[in-house]
């Protein structure tokens, strides 16, 4: 909580520095990574910086966790912290590496804001920093502690042992990690791992990826193709180079939206595009388990070719003892599969169970839509769960 003084200086410059964030995060980024290179080359995404997505989440996250000590003093903002802290931690971010975030984000609001920063200003947004980044901090432990490792070790050395082609543009991976902590398998239902390559300009760059099958032992993430850009310079680098028996580093598990025990609710998964791959692990889980849940699957996609894991859902569906897919094409053309609907998705067209828990996952326009829909048949907004690929901009 902001100490009454300090709350109501970020009030008064709330306005002025969340105008100005545009401006601030992206010099923040490039005094950064001036002063640490090795961070952009082996740590930060660098098709996520070419593109702003990453600075775009920056300003958010901090523009909505300073509105929320202001607006909402004795509610903290956890939902976003915790998934924050989960990609850290995917990461192996540290807590020295918060004092170096702090002092050039400060340097880079000072010169944006120039004679505006007073020193009470600086101090009440440097209260702000330290309440985010303690909270994180404090967070990021405990999620290395439950996964039993050293505090920003959450890389291993892995081996593929399997690789399977899923469509024309998305293939699975099976890595089997040497030396992870039996405490940190198998990921929970709807996880990520981290997985890192060396590129050939000799960067070791890290990417995030949904665990789409739960193999004894072993890891299994799915990859779309996404470009040779620095955006999908690490999906080429695996669809061209990595075949079984190549290694590569695997990481710990990590994530928030997560299918959970015990929870007999209804479940609504609706997924568009790659989308589809927590859904699966999720689906996966519960036919594993035997879940008498009821289960409601949605999927949107361009195509039946494009539709990855297309055979599998049906046949996890099938497994299930209540369960149904609905699956929407923009241009179907095989009428056999039971796509009865061509075009965006609709949930407004299904019966929604009452008492629903749902799990989102594709495109932000796609979320959007369907949590809009959500609602209006009755699932409460805390009840509805989201999975973004790279930077979370649903803030931003």
């Amino acid at each position: 909580m902001l100490s009454p003084k300090s709350t109501e200086i970020v009030r008064a410059t709330l306005p002025a520095v969340g105008g100005a964030i545009g401006d601030i995060t992206p010099l923040f980024y490039d005094r950064l990574f001036a002063d640490r290179p090795e961070l952009l080359r082996d740590l930060f995404n660098r098709g996520n910086q070419a593109n702003g997505s990453q600075r775009q989440a920056l300003a958010g996250s901090i523009a909505a966790f300073a509105t929320a000590l202001v607006e909402h003093p004795d509610v903290r903002p956890d939902a976003m912290l915790d998934r924050i802290a989960h990609k850290h931690a995917s990461l192996g971010v540290t807590a020295p590496q918060y004092e170096l975030v702090r002092k050039h984000l400060f340097d880079a609001i000072a010169e944006v804001l120039g004679g505006a920063v007073t020193p009470e200003v600086a101090a009440a947004w440097d209260e702000v920093y330290w309440l985010m980044a303690n909270a994180l901090i404090a967070r990021e432990a405990r999620l290395y502690e439950r996964s039993g490792v050293a505090a920003g070790d959450v890389l291993f050395p892995g081996r593929v042992v399997a690789r399977h082609r899923e469509t024309a543009d998305v293939a699975t991976f099976v890595v089997r990690p040497e030396g992870m902590p039996a405490s940190a398998l198998p990921a929970r239902p709807g996880q990520y791992v981290s997985v890192q390559v060396e590129l050939p300009d000799g960067a070791r760059q890290i990417r995030q990826y949904s665990v789409s099958g739960h193999p004894d032992g072993a890891v299994q993430f799915s990859v779309k193709r996404t470009g040779s850009d620095p955006a999908g310079e690490v999906s080429s680098f695996l669809h061209e180079h990595v075949h079984a028996g190549a290694e590569l580093r695997i990481g710990v598990p990590f994530g928030d939206v997560v299918l959970e025990d015990g929870d007999e609710r209804p479940v609504v998964l609706a997924s568009a595009g790659i989308g589809c791959t927590p859904v699966m692990g999720m689906l996966a889980h519960l036919a594993a388990t035997g879940s008498g849940r009821r289960v409601v699957v949605v999927h949107a996609d361009r195509d039946e070719a494009s539709h990855a894991f297309r055979s599998e859902l049906a046949t996890l569906v099938g497994k299930l003892a209540d369960a149904e897919a609905h699956v929407w094409y923009e241009r179907p053309a095989d009428a056999a599969w039971p796509a009865e609907r061509t075009g965006y998705a609709d949930l407004s067209l299904l019966d929604v169970p009452a008492g629903a828990v749902a799990y989102l996952c594709g495109p932000l326009p796609f979320m959007r839509a369907v949590r809009a829909q959500l609602l209006a048949a009755g699932v409460a907004a805390a009840d509805i769960h989201y999975e973004v690929f790279g930077p979370d901009l649903w803030l931003a």
